[in-house]
């Protein structure tokens, strides 16, 4: 597969950098996320990366991660004890405070003193540099099953809990810190508060990285690779490709195509609005395919979604294929070669694709799981270690429109991942048709803002009883998925008001031939996904 142009392309070079040791955890990103939430630039690296070359970027300070190891098992991850003595501030979490106790002395107990969520943390240091004003008495999130009892020579206890006598620990002279709870998530009330005290205190950092440092190192990056060649981007009209593609045309300017593929996989009204709103606010050079059969011609009888991502993955490839062929006939013998693909993958699509450390295969992402092996571009993906939210603030910074920043998450395979069955023409019209009454409503009672994404799903092989017009009708439910979330890692239902899914139902099950039957649906991610397929 060809090489990348990731986000963190520039990040060695770049001042005040935090490095994000990933032992495996489910948040390794998140906390980088955090880190950058402190205007602090981040980093992820993985653990088996030696320590001199963690220490060849020169960072400012290093957060050991969780993870879902014990440091007594086999094979267990761990580092080099050199870490701790090269003078850089390092805080651990979690398995990051467990490695960091037992390699410095400490003791460890797999005692089976176990911890799961929400816990009551006891600071016994209230002003000690972690926890300076914060609360005595704070709610954590705990995960762990073994626990430190003694902390290594020359560390000050700070915290514990009614199971643990060590939940943290303080070594100022040398910079070291940690916490046995993740102060990463929500949950850990002043998780934020901590995280920046060991930033801003602990190591000395000073707050001055924003989504315009983002910007800045991304453009570079981007000329740095794409030099005098050309690039083409699949834009879908969604704000992941959008932002993706503005930020590489910042870059290279006219080298950029993008290039629209019309699927017919796209909801009620979107390809026009891809051809009018988007070249109106950036002027990008578009090319827009008409693909409608072929892409249906793939899917017919196709009815199980990882088979479906792959398939419509390698038509958009044979697309754009098929498009650089005749943007370099357009061009001529002295045109130069289109070499790139820009995409718009986030880091959610990685980590659920099986890319991160460690991390399981959840499902193939059509940018990450779904690409043919003999790909013909190199790929630039400028976005691919942010979150959503921070992608809206880089499309800010770039001055896009805010009906294209804040449009709600569309994914790549389109509509074809919401038919829970084969796609076909006559299933697609019948969930656009659906989806357009949803999205009307819900814009027109003020809630676009409140929801993370409501995903309209049709259960197309699926059917059930309906009384409709004094008879007896046998059509196919339709299921709204109404979700909140910050960066699509976890999310919970949406409790919309019951008068505006009432509106909703009624005018679906009126107006949409075939549909006698609205659900909602209310499970959270985990243990669900946001989208069905």
């Amino acid at each position: 597969m060809a090489s990348t142009v990731a986000s963190n392309a520039a990040a060695s070079s770049a001042p005040d950098t935090v490095l994000v040791v990933d032992f495996g955890a489910q948040y390794a990103q998140l906390i980088a996320r955090r880190v950058r939430e402190a205007r602090v630039f981040s980093e992820i690296v993985p653990s088996t990366m030696p320590v001199a070359e963690m220490l060849a970027k020169k960072p400012k300070a290093i957060i050991l991660s969780g993870g879902p190891s014990s440091v007594y098992a086999e094979q267990a991850p761990t580092l080099d004890r050199a870490l701790f003595e090269a003078g850089v501030p390092v805080f651990g979490m979690c398995y990051g405070f467990q490695l960091m106790a037992q390699l410095l002395g400490g003791t460890v107990d797999n005692s089976g003193a176990r911890e799961y969520g929400r816990t009551e943390l006891h600071v016994g240091r209230a002003g000690s540099t972690l926890f300076e004003g914060t609360p005595t008495e704070q709610q954590v999130w705990m995960s762990h099953g073994d626990a430190c009892s003694a902390a290594p020579e020359g560390f000050a206890v700070t915290a514990s809990t009614d199971v643990v006598p060590v939940a943290a620990f303080e070594n100022d002279e040398k910079k070291l810190y940690g916490v046995q709870y993740h102060p990463e998530v929500l949950h850990s009330t002043h998780g934020q508060q901590v995280l920046e005290h060991f930033l801003y205190r602990g190591a000395g950092i000073e707050p001055s990285w924003t989504t315009g440092s983002i910007v800045e190192e991304q453009v570079a990056a981007i000329r740095d690779r794409v030099g005098d060649k050309r690039a083409i981007c699949g834009l879908s009209g969604g704000v992941d490709s959008a932002v993706a593609a503005a930020l590489v045309q910042k870059a290279v300017g006219s080298q950029l195509t993008c290039v629209y593929v019309d699927h017919g996989l796209m909801r009620k009204g979107e390809t026009e609005q891809v051809e009018k709103d988007f070249v109106a606010a950036t002027g990008v050079q578009l090319k827009v395919v008409d693909a409608e059969e072929r892409f249906l011609a793939a899917l017919a009888g196709v009815s199980d979604p990882e088979q479906k991502r792959k398939i419509i993955g390698r038509e958009f490839i044979r697309v754009f294929e098929q498009a650089q062929a005749e943007l370099v006939a357009e061009a001529g013998e002295e045109g130069a070669e289109v070499a790139f693909l820009v995409q718009g993958t986030l880091y959610p699509d990685v980590v659920e694709s099986g890319g991160g450390t460690g991390t399981a295969n959840i499902k193939s992402h059509h940018n990450v799981g779904g690409l043919p092996e003999d790909l013909e571009f190199e790929l630039v993906e400028p976005l691919r270690q942010l979150f959503k939210d921070e992608v809206r603030m880089v499309g800010q910074e770039l001055g896009l429109p805010e009906e294209i920043v804040q449009r709600q998450p569309f994914p790549g395979p389109g509509l074809g991942i919401r038919i829970i069955g084969e796609v076909t023409r006559d299933r697609l019209d019948l969930l656009r048709e659906a989806d357009a009454i949803a999205r009307e409503e819900l814009t027109a009672a003020g809630l676009d803002r409140d929801i993370w994404q409501c995903p309209v799903v049709l259960l197309a092989d699926v059917r059930s009883v309906g009384v409709q017009g004094d008879g007896r009708t046998y059509g196919h439910p339709i299921v709204l998925r109404p979700v909140s979330s910050e960066d699509a890692m976890t999310a919970d239902w949406s409790r919309l008001p019951y008068d505006v899914l009432a509106k909703i139902s009624t005018r679906i099950t009126n107006e949409v031939a075939d549909v006698n039957r609205v659900a909602v649906d209310i499970t959270s991610k985990p243990p669900g996904t946001i989208e069905w397929e």
